[in-house]
């Protein structure tokens, strides 16, 4: 039994990647350091210097592999490298020593990452370069930063960027995907309620933070982790139930170049609150609500609101007019849709949170099938409990 405890720590893989992911960023790093050698050496044409340091396929895996970590941000990458070589390269000038210059070398450039903030594993083999390299290096002196360290770093940030977000889809830097986050979040602050029930990503933050261990994910990545383990919780608990089962089929819609008059006529003979705008083809293509029709509306003019929305509404005789006429000129282009495959786990946080009181349902060819409300989503998470109950009952 001992034996196979053993085993099994040497088997625990530490990339939890797909086979596709690993494949993806396998050949990532092999194009990463196949141009940077190229290039580099384009540029520098014949040289005695390096065309590629060596610490540059650590830094590879660890930007194609693990993009989400802390280490492998734009800053981290730059600073940890381009500092270690400058610390690396003043003990190869002036401790005659190796030993002492290869630790100073390391020690030294670790304690500059950690107080620049950029701390980057592999700057430190950036550092000790210099040291072991001898004569090929220290010839070089200080331009050992810029050439070819400094084209090495430019050309891998560039290459990890368009590869990880245009490539392999990846949100890198996550700086990005956190500042989008932000807008999101500040976007719905009206619709969202003033506190979230769970884990929320200021508490992630916190815990971090108070923390003496290093996790190698950001807080961003991490409560997005959290909550899609919340929702596959909920799914097992709650069974297998998509938003085909629960939605409401019998929709009505209206097209890109319905006239105003006559989607507010729907509105109020059916007592609508939304009704979805779709294409030619039953694609879903914006929504409309109550909003949409008095946001053009001037409440400071003296007209009552009641005249001006009637103007607003009315068609227009003429052939020229200053006011829209169609409700693709009115609608919110920004609709959520999600599929009838879908769980209605994924219902909670676009209607708890994001303020969302329907949602349109679409097939595989993308076209409207239904409408949940939020009536149904309740009323669907109140019978299967109620069921749950009094099958526990018996």
């Amino acid at each position: 039994m001992k034996i196979l405890s053993l085993l099994k720590l040497f088997t625990v893989d530490p990339v939890q990647l797909n086979i596709k992911a690993k494949i993806l960023s396998l050949l990532a790093c092999f194009c990463a350091i196949f141009f940077i050698a190229l290039i580099t050496q384009a540029t520098i044409g014949v040289s005695n210097s390096p065309i590629i340091v060596a610490s540059m396929g650590a830094s590879a895996v660890i930007l194609f592999f693990i993009p989400n970590s802390p280490l492998a941000q734009p800053w981290p990458f730059i600073g940890g490298q381009l500092c270690s070589a400058f610390i690396g390269m003043s003990c190869a000038l002036n401790i005659p020593e190796t030993a002492s210059a290869s630790a100073v070398a390391v020690g030294g450039s670790i304690l500059v990452m950690l107080l620049l903030r950029c701390l980057h594993p592999p700057g430190a083999a950036t550092a000790l370069a210099p040291v072991m390299a001898g004569e090929s290096i220290t010839s070089l002196g200080y331009s050992f930063i810029l050439v070819p360290v400094g084209i090495n770093v430019g050309l891998m940030l560039v290459l990890t960027v368009i590869i990880n977000r245009w490539v392999m889809n990846r949100d890198y830097p996550s700086a990005l995907s956190a500042a989008k986050e932000t807008d999101k979040s500040l976007a719905r602050s009206s619709t969202q309620p003033s506190h979230k029930i769970g884990i929320t990503k200021q508490d992630i933050e916190l815990a971090l933070k108070n923390s003496d261990s290093f996790v190698d994910i950001t807080a961003t990545e991490l409560s997005h982790l959290l909550s899609n383990a919340e929702m596959n919780t909920f799914k097992r608990i709650r069974g297998d139930i998509c938003c085909a089962d629960i939605m409401m089929r019998d929709i009505t819609s209206v097209e890109y170049g319905t006239e105003v008059e006559d989607a507010w006529q729907l509105i109020q003979t059916k007592k609508l609150k939304v009704i979805p705008v779709v294409d030619n083809s039953k694609r879903v293509i914006g929504i409309l609500t109550w909003h949409d029709f008095f946001k053009y509306i001037n409440l400071n003019a003296y007209d009552s609101l009641q005249d001006q929305f009637r103007r607003f509404i009315r068609r227009t005789a003429s052939t020229e007019t200053n006011k829209p006429e169609a409700v693709g000129h009115i609608m919110t282009q920004s609709v959520v849709t999600l599929p009838e495959t879908a769980h209605i786990a994924e219902l909670i946080p676009i209607m708890s949170l994001q303020g969302h009181r329907q949602i349109p349902i679409i097939n595989e060819q993308h076209r409207l099938v239904g409408m949940v409300y939020q009536a149904n989503l309740v009323a669907a998470l109140y019978n299967q409990g109620l069921a749950q109950t009094v099958s526990s009952n018996k």
